[in-house]
């Protein structure tokens, strides 16, 4: 009786280890846990660059607004009929 408990306890305590310390443990899973939740929180703001970046890209290809608002601010262009002052501190 007294193998048997001794058996019984030692397999008890080797299934512990393994839920705790193991691999495929609580600890694992609470660290893929928090992996999962960066990479998705990183998704996210990708997901909304990439959603501005194709809202850009409509406006760009259906109104000339973007693309005149681009040639000022960029390339530093004037339209028709427009002054161009430089102020210069």
């Amino acid at each position: 009786m007294k193998i048997l408990c001794a058996c019984l306890v030692c397999f008890l305590t080797l299934i512990q280890f393994r839920l705790w310390l193991g691999e495929g443990s609580v600890r694992t899973l609470n660290l893929v846990n928090e992996e999962l939740a960066v990479q998705q929180d990183f998704n996210g703001k990708l997901k909304e660059r990439n959603r501005l970046l194709e809202v850009e890209v409509v406006d760009l290809k259906t109104g000339t607004e973007a693309i005149e608002e681009r040639a000022r601010f960029e390339l530093g262009m004037i339209g028709e009929g427009e002054t161009f002052y430089l102020i210069i501190d």
